[in-house]
């Protein structure tokens, strides 16, 4: 079974924005004409199955963050298809789903009932987000009272002790110090070990390895290999080395 599945999958940005997007907008109206777009994806079509992990890799600008927000429900495709199958982490950019207003207590509750969880869901695994975040001291305040990297490990807290289905990790795993680096890939290991699917996208090609079964290699949106971690990583690296 799989648990992601993109067929065809297509995204394009508006070249404009805010007045000049009104305009764009009124223009296609009168005229019917279809205004300029910027695609990040191009016809991407990849299957993950269920506790397996693909790696997103390509230079800047390739469209990795665009997949993986899509993948998130972030985003929705200008055209395609796509499937996700389970409850998603998404350890994208963390905290910018706080409020900060709200005590860091009742975030994680907030969080925990947008993953899906109950109330009684969430009491259960408070402890344990609370515990390895290591914020309990302050657990009770307004968020806008915590540091920002005190704020990036009640996030990530929530997303791993949440028992996802599915995790989306975009470069995230260098929070905190040195030791809660160390205990958050760990965590993530625990996570992998226990048949969780993983999307990822990292500039460590070990930690990739640790985490993929499979790699996606993506050019300006369009997918250039896709296939087993070793084999896609070998061939991206020789065509990123300058001849």
């Amino acid at each position: 079974m799989n648990a992601i599945s993109f067929r065809n999958v297509t995204k394009g940005f508006s070249r404009h924005s805010g007045q000049q997007l009104l305009q764009q907008h009124l223009k296609r109206l009168i005229t019917g004409k279809v205004p300029e777009l910027f695609y990040a994806l191009r016809d991407v079509s990849f299957d993950v199955p269920a506790g397996e992990g693909l790696a997103i890799i390509g230079a800047n600008g390739a469209g990795k963050s665009t997949l993986l927000g899509i993948t998130a429900g972030l985003a929705k495709p200008t055209s395609g298809t796509i499937e996700v199958k389970g409850r998603v982490a998404a350890l994208l950019e963390l905290g910018s789903g706080f409020h900060p207003d709200l005590t860091g207590g009742e975030n994680v509750m907030l969080n925990a009932s947008l993953m899906g969880l109950t109330e009684r869901q969430a009491k259960r695994q408070f402890d344990e987000i609370v515990d390895f975040s290591g914020v309990r001291e302050f657990i009770g305040e307004p968020l806008r009272t915590y540091s920002s990297g005190m704020v990036v490990r009640l996030a990530f807290s929530v997303a791993v002790n949440l028992d996802p289905d599915i995790l989306i990790i975009d470069e995230v795993l260098a929070v905190g110090d040195a030791a809660f680096q160390a205990k958050s890939f760990e965590k993530i290991m625990q996570l992998r070990r226990a048949g969780k699917t993983f999307l990822c996208v990292s500039h460590s090609r070990d930690m990739l390895a640790d985490i993929c079964d499979h790699a996606l290699w993506l050019e300006h949106g369009r997918t250039m290999m896709a296939g087993g971690f070793d084999q896609v990583f070998r061939e991206y690296s020789d065509q990123s080395v300058p001849a």
